[in-house]
Parts: C-alpha cells; sequence; structure tokens
C-alpha cells in the first residue's frame, strides 16, 4: 500500500490503481520521474435532505493515525523534491527579505501608571523582549519577559498579551507553546521576578481588579469557544470558582478593564449580537451586571468616563450611532444620542479619555480618526497625508491625557507612530520604521475600481515600481479576503519589495463580506450573499486585464484562511484566469465543517456562512464550497500550505482539498501541498527568522511561476 516513488522520506502514499501501465502516474513525462503522493479513496458517507453525500477522504481527519502521518510526509517529501531545483532562489529572497529588516530596534515606549513600557529586538534573535523603564527612559531596563529565553526549551512561542497590575507589580500572561492557540495563564511577581503557582490552561482573556491580588479570566471549552469566567486571587490553593458561563454556542466571552480603571466588563458577543456586563474593579467579589440584554441582530460596545457609560451601538442602523447613559441606569431606555446613524459612515470603534473621546469611522472605503473634546463639544477630523491608507492602534494605557496615539501606514508608506495633541489639533511623528534598502521615492500606489457582475463598484488598492509597463503583459499578485466584515486595508509590507523590485505590480481587491465600505459591505457577502465575494474578485482580475495591468497568463493570486476559500472558490468558478494559486491554511471544505459542531469556531460562525442542517443555507454553501466543487478540468498551478496543529482550519480541509485534486484534474500544472509538521499554528512557525524562511519558500515558488528569472541576490544577509 506504501508505494515508494522516488522519495526518500515516508515513502509516497500511492493507490496502484491509479497507476499508469509504465509503472508511472498520470500526468507524468516519464515513468523516470517521481509522481505526486496519491491518497487511497476510502468511502465515508451520510444523507443529507435525501440526498448521500460522500466523502472518499474523511480518513485524513484522524490526527493520531500513522497512516495520515506518512501521506502528509510524503507530501512534504514531494513538494521539496518539486522545489529542490529552486533551494539558491529561496536562499537568495531570504537574505534578501532579512537585508529589508531593522533586526535590532525598539518599539516607541508607552506610559502606564510609573512605567514605560516597550520592546526590543535583538539581531539574531528570534523573538521579542518586552522591557519596561520606571520614571523617564534614562531609569535602568527591567526585562518583563524575554521570549527566547522561553524558546531555548520550546519549538513554538506564542504570547496573547501582558497585562500589569495597577500598581505595577505582577505581570499576567498567556503562553502557548504548540501553535493551537491555547494558553496558559502564568502570573509573574515583578519584585522577585519568580513566577506564582498559576498555571490556568486555556485562557482566553484576563483583567486585573484594583486590589492588585484579584484577577479576573476567560477559559475555552473543547471547541475552543471561550465560555466561563472565574475570579482568582493570587496564591490562593482552592480551586476557582465560576463567575459567569455562556450557554449559548453561538457566543464567546471576553473580561476586559475600562482605560478609566473604574470598571471590569464581560462581553458576551456573537456574529451579530451582544450583550456587556459591568462590575466596579474596587468591588471584585460583588457582582457584574447587565448593561443591555441580547436582541438578535443588535451589536453594542461599551466604554467608561466619569458617572456615564459611551455606546456605540447598531440598534438604529447597520453604521452605528454613539450614545451614553448614565452608570446608575444604563438600560437602553436611557441612552441618549450623541451621534447618530449614518449610512455613509460607518463607526468602527471608540476610545474614551477624561477630556475627549476619538470615534473610528470608514468612510468611502477609507478609515479616519475623528476628535471630540468634552469641554467644548467641537469635533475634529485627524487631517492623514495620503488618500489611501491604513490605520491600526497603538498603546493608549492613560485616562488623563492631552493627546492619544495612532498608527498609520500605507501601500508606500512604512508603519508609522504618532501622537496627537487634541488642544493643539498637531499629530507628531514618533517614529516610521526603518526599512533598510527602500527607497519610497521609487514607487507608486493607486486607488482604482471594477464594477461586478451587479454593477457594485469594488475599489482595489495597487503598487507597483514606477516605470511598470501598462501594455497588458506585466506580471502581477493579487490578493484579498472578503470575509467578517474584516477590512484588507492597504497596509506597507517590506517582504513585498521582492516582487516590486523585481517588476510585478501587488494589488488589494476590496470585495464584499470585508467591511471597508461600511456593514452593509459585510452583509453583502455573507450567507446567502456570500457568491458576491468570488464574483467581486473575479471582477477585479478581469478588470486588471482588460486595463492592461496585466495578463492572465502572468496573474497569480493568494489568500489565507477564509482568503484561502476566495481562492478555491474563484479557481473552481475561472480556473483559466489564474496562472497560479497560492491558498495557506485554506478553509476550503466548507459543508463539511460546518456540519460539524465539536470543530473549533463552527457553531459560532453559522451567523457567517449558515447552518447547513438547514436546507436552503446547506444548498447554497454547497454550490461554492471549493472541495465539494472540483471537477474533471484544467487548473492552475496550485501551492497548498497549512499547519499539522493550526486551530483556526484543520490540516485536513487542503489535504483533502489537495487529494480531490490531484484526482480530478486534468492538466499537468503543478499542484503543492506543503505540511507544517513542527509546532506551528495559523500563521506558520513563530520565530521572525522562521517566517522569512516559509516567506521565502511561498516567494519563490510565486516568482517562478510568474515567469520572474531568479537572479542570485548579492545583498548580505543573516543566516539564522
Amino acid at each position: 500500500m506504501l508505494a515508494c516513488a522516488g522519495l526518500s522520506t515516508a515513502e509516497a502514499w500511492s493507490d496502484p490503481s491509479t497507476q499508469s501501465a509504465d509503472g508511472g502516474l498520470p500526468g507524468q513525462a516519464s515513468p523516470k520521474t517521481a509522481g505526486p503522493p496519491v491518497a487511497q479513496r476510502k468511502p465515508h458517507g451520510e444523507e443529507l435532505f435525501g440526498e448521500a453525500r460522500s466523502d472518499d477522504y474523511f480518513w485524513l481527519r484522524d490526527k493520531q493515525s500513522s497512516e495520515v502521518r506518512a501521506y502528509l510526509e510524503a507530501e512534504n517529501a514531494y513538494t521539496a523534491a518539486m522545489m529542490a531545483g529552486s533551494s539558491q532562489f529561496q536562499e537568495a529572497l531570504y537574505r534578501e527579505l532579512v537585508s529589508h529588516l531593522k533586526e535590532t530596534d525598539l518599539s516607541v515606549p508607552y506610559r502606564k501608571g510609573d512605567f514605560l513600557y516597550y520592546y526590543r529586538t535583538e539581531q539574531g534573535k528570534q523573538y521579542r523582549i518586552y522591557c519596561r523603564k520606571q520614571g523617564t527612559l534614562s531609569a535602568p531596563e527591567e526585562v518583563l519577559l524575554d521570549l527566547n529565553e522561553i524558546a531555548k526549551t520550546e519549538k513554538f512561542v506564542g504570547v496573547g498579551g501582558l497585562e500589569v497590575s495597577d500598581d505595577g507589580w505582577q505581570l499576567a500572561y498567556r503562553l502557548d507553546t504548540t501553535g493551537f492557540r491555547q494558553y496558559t495563564l502564568h502570573v509573574k511577581d515583578l519584585r522577585s521576578g519568580k513566577l506564582g503557582p498559576e498555571r490556568i490552561p486555556r485562557v482566553d482573556s484576563v483583567a486585573w481588579a484594583r486590589d492588585n491580588r484579584t484577577l479576573f479570566y476567560v477559559v475555552e471549552d473543547d471547541t475552543k469557544r471561550p465560555y466561563r469566567a472565574y475570579r482568582h486571587t493570587l496564591g490562593s490553593t482552592e480551586a476557582d470558582v465560576p463567575i459567569f458561563e455562556e450557554k449559548d454556542e453561538r457566543f464567546t466571552l471576553t473580561v476586559a478593564r475600562s482605560r478609566s480603571l473604574d470598571y471590569l466588563f464581560l462581553e458576551s458577543s456573537s456574529h451579530t449580537t451582544s450583550e456587556w456586563r459591568y462590575l466596579r474593579a474596587t468591588t471584585p467579589t460583588g457582582s457584574f451586571r447587565l448593561i443591555a440584554a441580547r436582541q438578535q441582530d443588535h451589536e453594542y460596545s461599551v466604554d467608561h468616563r466619569g458617572e456615564r457609560f459611551y455606546i456605540l451601538t447598531n440598534r438604529t442602523g447597520r453604521n452605528f450611532a454613539l450614545a451614553s447613559a448614565p452608570v446608575s441606569k444604563p438600560g437602553p431606555e436611557q441612552w441618549k444620542t450623541l451621534i447618530a446613524h449614518s449610512d455613509a459612515v460607518m463607526l468602527t470603534g471608540l476610545d474614551v479619555f477624561q477630556d475627549f473621546y476619538v470615534l473610528k469611522q470608514r468612510e468611502g472605503g477609507v478609515p479616519q480618526l475623528r476628535v471630540t473634546d468634552f469641554r467644548t463639544g467641537s469635533s475634529t477630523r485627524v487631517p492623514l497625508p495620503e488618500p489611501d491608507y491604513a490605520l491600526f492602534p497603538e498603546a493608549n494605557e492613560e485616562f488623563q491625557t492631552t493627546s492619544f496615539r495612532f498608527g498609520y501606514t500605507s501601500l508606500v508608506t512604512p508603519r508609522s507612530v504618532f501622537d496627537y495633541d487634541v488642544h493643539a489639533q498637531q499629530r507628531r511623528l514618533l517614529k516610521q520604521d526603518e526599512v533598510p534598502g527602500y527607497d519610497a521615492s521609487l514607487y507608486q500606489a493607486e486607488r482604482l475600481e471594477a464594477v461586478a457582475p451587479d454593477g457594485t463598484k469594488v475599489p482595489l488598492s495597487i503598487v507597483f515600481r514606477k516605470g511598470l509597463r501598462r501594455d497588458g503583459q506585466a506580471p502581477l499578485l493579487l490578493t484579498g479576503y472578503g470575509s467578517y466584515g474584516a477590512p484588507f486595508w492597504p497596509a506597507f509590507e517590506p517582504g513585498r519589495l521582492v516582487f516590486l523590485d523585481r517588476g510585478v505590480a501587488v494589488a488589494i481587491a476590496h470585495i464584499r463580506g470585508g467591511g471597508e465600505m461600511g456593514k452593509r459591505w459585510h452583509d453583502d457577502g455573507r450567507m446567502l450573499k456570500k457568491r458576491n465575494t468570488f464574483t467581486d474578485f473575479i471582477a477585479s482580475a478581469e478588470f486588471l486585464i482588460a486595463e492592461k495591468w496585466t495578463t492572465a497568463g502572468r496573474l497569480v493570486i493568494r489568500g489565507g484562511s477564509a482568503g484561502g476559500l476566495l481562492m478555491g472558490a474563484v479557481t473552481n468558478l475561472r480556473p483559466d484566469l489564474f496562472k497560479a494559486v497560492v491558498a495557506l491554511v485554506p478553509f476550503v471544505d466548507v459543508v463539511n465543517t460546518m456540519l460539524d459542531p465539536t470543530l473549533p469556531l463552527t457553531v459560532g460562525e453559522f451567523e457567517e456562512w449558515g447552518n447547513p442542517r438547514k436546507e436552503t443555507e446547506y444548498r447554497y454553501i454547497l454550490s461554492y464550497s471549493p472541495y465539494d466543487n472540483l471537477a474533471a478540468k484544467a487548473y492552475p498551478a496550485m501551492l497548498v500550505l497549512t499547519s499539522f496543529n493550526d486551530s483556526q482550519v484543520m490540516y485536513w480541509e487542503p489535504a483533502k482539498y489537495v487529494a480531490r485534486m490531484r484526482r480530478l484534474k486534468t492538466d499537468a500544472n503543478p499542484l503543492l501541498l506543503k505540511v507544517n509538521l513542527d509546532p506551528a499554528g495559523h500563521g506558520g512557525k513563530s520565530g521572525r527568522y522562521e517566517q522569512l524562511r516559509e516567506r521565502a519558500f511561498e516567494d519563490a515558488w510565486m516568482l517562478q511561476q510568474l515567469g520572474v528569472a531568479p537572479v542570485e541576490s548579492t545583498v548580505p544577509g543573516s543566516t539564522n
């Protein structure tokens, strides 16, 4: 059953019935050429709505099976063999990627209480070192957490957040050492440097009370749903008692602390509905009180100042309004509208300070910041220097301040950190990431617009090196996401330079299902309108070809997770439109996954994809699910990447997808599967140099598919 096909590790998995008469595998140029592993077909069926469903590769779900492991190792060996000729190119690309990285660097320090907090990196070290100084930056450095020390005994290191107690002397942090995004809570005494006895598994969120001894935390159930909150007293040896449990499987639970430090919040939220509770941080043994009971399709979030709560709510419109309510009676009947709902402007976030608040908005697909002074009531939009850009959150821990901090970037502007002085109405650049070897004047970004089949205008962002010829022959990389209402912002990526400097343009399609154009943009690309996501992307590709940015023979597409679903769906619909496809941890087995409520995320995501136990929703999902719609036809070249320990998209989805495509496809184009079998997660390996090596592998494959000659880099770089 295990047949050696010229692969040196974990003999290639082969079904003899698929071999040709000369002993080779179908589609191979020569019987001397090693063929790809071919997964066995083991019928597994069920009946749904009177129809028989069969899944020949269901057996790949058995994570403990040596048979499964052997098959995945064979896929890796085949991929390694197919990519062996590009090893020098991969190494050159890796050195090039490292050359654009400022290896020894320091984040912008932020103040919290008596301390200034920051992290730094050191050349040759994989991970961040979290530090602080007391009072001023001239004070001695105190190392809070050096992830490189943890990495001496762990192959994967992921930190889920650092929370320091109000007095500054207790550090709670969550650590993942498997890649499965299951974090264990630790508490470190910063005076002694010693760890406390706490080793609490499956902790998803943490918040301190005022007394510096009481810690609230939320744990996950077996499906990785954060569902139960506990109160813990430092040093206690007694079992913690639950204080709240979220029983509705559509909802997840989060604990947090207000910036004012006066309140603790418990948020229960689904994809469409939310419910908040509050407790004074000075009375940690008290009970959380309800703000507004959940109502289907009513989402709201809460912040605090003085005697009032400030609430973003969509009860009067999908794009949200801003209201406030007295802390003493915060129910919805007391909500006073401060900013009414607008169809043109979506309110996406709120930060409340002692003297002002900051609203995060989206208008015309562009993010904005609007500052309102509590004393005068005046409101000002923060001016930003480019027409197309991305904003990202920065630490704003101080409640009493005259400024707030935000991050900014664009396709040509590296990540930048600003302070905005509310009184002077001026922004001040604190730091722009240094990107060695980058000259912004050599590159250009534009905002484009495609038209979907239903007439909807779909924005695109594109960046290229100046001098690019618009003759229809230039290579182009098109990316997209289009799910969960998550925007795909036009942010700077140093790694993108390996494409731009070789004459490859890079474009982002801001398709429906994302949130760039407001809440309705998301609504029009989810549930029974999900196919709009795919047709928007296809329209974007057709537009780029029609406008002579590229041609189908030099167009590569790339997407990950739900963006990997996008890759699979559009490849089924228009395989002729793309030269090659990269699918990262792709969600491609939609029907089978959504039929299994024991898997992480499934039940909660019924409100994003639909519930296939309902016939109408089942048939709609079935109409686009990439795994179910594979057919006997020609497909573009494809590289599929996943991790054995991925917690978000199980490894078997891409493995099954590749196995079935390999059986059905009629072309001779390469189809490669690479499985991270070492500890790795949804984002791959955890070390920054390890990630660059993975990126170099992926980039080498794409550049070769685009016909960009592999020129050895002359830039000296690290060999870590």
